[in-house]
């Protein structure tokens, strides 16, 4: 059990007092104790136990005496309590999702998870995390494969109003129409190889030519486009790209090169070139979002990304609960705490070595017992 300190000194300071917040042991009858109830959790959610493995594990432990239907019900009442925790992991990383205009800015994104065991179904999650709140908002499960299963802006409930923000998987025409059929504001990375695009006389937009005139890292250049639909239908927005730093545009070009040479294929010309910039198409309105916002907003997007490659990883080693929208959300929120608390344990140990967690402050009298 020697780990347990280590990993409780990554927990957010308050973390006591968020329990206490949400109610968690609240009419409980019995194995009251928060510290054990967390520890409880983390056995099915980051070791990917089943429920009734979970709760026998748990009674071995000295943990907890409960039958796997409590434990999901313990699981669903922590919902909030985990979701609070996420959130504090996520200031303490400074994560720039901070904004004084009233906007409901959905980030979706999907994932799979595999049920534990040889027969384990494999499952796609399709999800909505509002920012800043990250507060989930929307979950769906689908198959990951067949027609209508692969990641797509039509798996979502999409509101009037509503402004989105998601990776180049939802770049693609059909996508970008129905978010703009619903009377909502889409921000997307742009998939060169899938998206067309016009200019405003209907003319194909020269994207790569116009992308090249950034000469300077960090310079912030946009374009009105057109992007086609059926039937004569285009939805008007604008392109909105800035050029990478060296650095950075050396590491997008050697994984782009590492990709093709593990699958044999022959990097085209262009695709290194596109890798220097990041390029965003959005329909957000312009008297609200100038170009640098909208860029931020991505770069907002993107930090957030960083985690959920994490929490993307982990994912796949759990169980999904499908009995209630509280248990899977609860689920996630669990697997991107788990997420969050591997990052920080990963920071730690490459910046304060050797031990690479934080120590506890002791009296002289305790360090000398």
């Amino acid at each position: 059990m020697e780990d347990w300190p280590v990993l409780l000194s990554l927990f957010p300071d308050n973390w006591m007092e968020l329990a206490s917040e949400s109610n968690v042991v609240k009419g409980l009858r019995k194995d009251k104790v928060v510290e054990n109830y967390m520890r409880t959790l983390l056995i099915h959610i980051a070791c990917g136990y089943s429920m009734r493995e979970t709760a026998a594990r748990a009674k071995l432990a000295g943990l907890a005496d409960i039958s796997d239907v409590a434990l999901l019900g313990r699981l669903r009442k922590a919902k909030d309590w985990l979701h609070s925790l996420c959130v504090a992991l996520f200031e303490e990383q400074k994560v720039a999702l901070r904004s004084e205009n009233k906007f409901p800015v959905r980030l979706f994104d999907a994932t799979n998870v595999k049920e534990p065991g040889k027969t384990g179904s494999l499952w796609r999650i399709h999800y909505s995390i509002q920012l800043p709140s990250l507060e989930c908002d929307f979950f769906k499960l689908t198959a990951t494969k067949g027609k209508g299963t692969g990641e797509s802006f039509f798996q979502y409930a999409i509101k009037q109003g509503d402004y989105i923000i998601a990776d180049r998987g939802y770049s693609t025409p059909s996508g970008i129409h129905h978010v703009i059929s619903k009377k909502a504001f889409v921000m997307v990375r742009v998939n060169t190889r899938v998206l067309p695009m016009l200019d405003l006389q209907h003319q194909r937009f020269p994207l790569l030519q116009k992308v090249q005139g950034i000469k300077e890292a960090g310079a912030v250049k946009s374009w009105k486009v057109l992007i086609p639909g059926g039937k004569e239908n285009f939805v008007a927005g604008r392109v909105c790209a800035i050029r990478k730093s060296n650095e950075a545009i050396i590491l997008a070009q050697n994984k782009i090169n590492r990709e093709a040479n593990k699958k044999g294929r022959k990097v085209m010309p262009e695709t290194l070139e596109y890798a220097k910039y990041v390029i965003v198409f959005t329909n957000y309105p312009e008297d609200v979002f100038s170009d640098f916002e909208v860029l931020e907003w991505y770069r907002a997007r993107w930090q957030v990304e960083l985690v959920f490659k994490r929490f993307k990883s982990i994912a796949h080693l759990g169980h999904l609960p499908k009995h209630s929208d509280d248990s899977s959300k609860a689920w996630l929120y669990g697997k991107l705490f788990v997420a969050l608390l591997t990052n920080k344990l990963i920071e730690y140990a490459s910046s304060i070595s050797p031990w690479g967690y934080v120590l506890e402050e002791q009296s002289a009298t305790e360090c000398l017992a």
